[in-house]
């Protein structure tokens, strides 16, 4: 998963007339705030979850679904995923202001031309809740209902179970609250069927298993940030080391669940997925080992990582992980999809 952290433009900004009006009267420029809304759907985060939805289409169908059909799927995916993003920054608002990496949201960043924040909460809110009835209409009229209803699903599991429920109160949050993120290869599933089957399951738990190494070398790098805000993501509360063999846990029950799927989709796939997974264990590994191993501190003695003590200097790059498990889960898929429209490859 990735964040959207750009800084947005002062409304009003510019050397021109309208700029100079807008500052004056304090009125926020509409383009501004439609910007400010669209960042708040957190669309990086968007794309991977297309990724994977479309290969999921295509393996269900043995091939091209119509174009009707993709399109509807991945804008009501789209839709309900920015409806599940927005309300959780309007319910995170106060750690976000408190983090460095989210400081610079829109419903936190002081850049209105007041010097509040662009974007109200009530129109957070709102917007949020608009996109989620969106996304059920689009999604129920013009592909199926149970493709609705588990894009709604994901939407409130992701805001009560995971930012309400788990996000500030257990180390396990990410690994239970991020089967949020699991749910659109079911939702393209079903879109293509009418029905969740077993290949559907095998991916969802690929993500799944996924999810953890994934977020958890990103919140080992930001290890402080969420220390500061309170949030007890596992590299706050846990050392290095163990946050370390828990990443080579979930590698191993990731690449068995994308093997898993072989019978399905083919040895084709097979092939890529077994590569793709030794390369994602090594990673993780590594990782590990660099951890244990013994770091040189002033005045010629050695510390390691494993004892948590100094985290900050200590942990090696996790953001390597963090960068290959995107590239892992993309080209992931994309095997999935190739497979799925060749003529052969199949078992």
């Amino acid at each position: 998963m990735t964040h959207v952290t750009d800084a947005l433009p002062a409304a009003g900004e510019g050397s021109g007339p309208a700029g100079a009006k807008t500052a004056a009267t304090g009125r926020r420029q509409a383009s501004v705030v439609v910007r400010s809304l669209f960042l708040l759907t957190k669309p990086r985060i968007i794309e991977l979850l297309l990724v994977a939805t479309l290969p999921t289409m295509l393996l269900a169908a043995r091939g091209l679904p119509s174009a009707r059909l993709i399109a509807a799927t991945l804008l009501g995916g789209a839709l309900a995923a920015g409806s599940a993003n927005t309300l959780n920054c309007y319910i995170d608002r106060d750690i976000d202001a408190v983090m460095r990496r989210t400081s610079r949201r829109p419903l936190v960043a002081r850049t209105g031309p007041d010097g509040q924040p662009t974007i109200k909460p009530v129109e957070a809110l709102v917007s949020g809740i608009v996109l989620g009835a969106v996304a059920t209409l689009l999604l129920g009229l013009l592909a199926n209902w149970l493709s609705a209803v588990l894009a709604d699903s994901a939407i409130l599991f992701y805001v009560f179970v995971y930012t309400l429920g788990l996000k500030r109160r257990t180390a396990s949050n990410i690994v239970i609250g991020g089967a949020a993120g699991c749910f659109p290869v079911l939702v393209g599933w079903a879109a293509v069927t009418g029905r969740v089957s077993l290949p559907a399951v095998l991916l969802f738990a690929v993500i799944f298993f996924w999810t953890p190494p994934h977020f958890w070398a990103l919140a080992m790098k930001f290890r402080d940030d969420y220390a500061a805000a309170n949030v007890p993501m596992l590299p706050v509360v846990a050392s290095p080391a163990v946050v370390a063999r828990k990443i080579v846990v979930y590698s191993y029950a990731m690449v068995a669940a994308t093997l898993a799927l072989v019978p399905y989709a083919g040895w084709i796939y097979g092939c890529c997925a077994f590569g793709l997974g030794a390369w994602f264990l090594v990673e993780a590994h590594q990782l590990r080992g660099r951890i244990a191993a013994p770091v040189p501190v002033a005045g010629g003695s050695v510390s390691t990582p494993a004892t948590g003590s100094d985290v900050k200097s200590a942990a090696p790059a996790p953001m390597r992980l963090f960068h290959l498990s995107i590239a892992y889960l993309t080209l992931l898929f994309a095997a999935v999809a190739v497979t799925a429209l060749l003529p052969w490859g199949r078992w």
